[in-house]
């Protein structure tokens, strides 16, 4: 059994006991939190894509922690004009795991 849910503005394709990484959420570790917006459900052969949303399904997960990605490097130089600039970024992140999927 499988679902692709939408939560920060992608999307993802779980099942139930997957670990996700997710953009940030303001719930605390060890929140049970829902996520109502689910895009696809299949069981088997059996595939149900919403428009936009699968009405009644949901995807039950606990909040496992918090954490910082990677550092990622920016580096723009204008060649010949001496001018440099150099930026990092560190995304947010919530880490989730899957608990159980169901449909109504």
């Amino acid at each position: 059994m499988f679902a692709v849910i939408k939560t920060g503005g992608k999307q993802y394709r779980v099942s139930a006991g997957q670990k996700l990484r997710v953009e940030r959420l303001k719930d605390e570790i060890g929140a049970k939190i829902t996520l109502d917006e689910v895009l696809m459900h299949g069981d088997g052969d059996a595939v149900s894509v919403g428009r936009p949303l699968v009405s009644g399904a949901s995807v039950k997960a606990e909040v496992v922690g918090h954490g910082r990605g990677e550092k990622i490097r920016i580096f723009k130089l204008r060649r010949r004009k001496h001018s440099k600039r150099q930026h990092g970024h560190r995304q947010n992140y919530t880490e989730i795991e899957i608990k159980e999927i169901s449909t109504k």
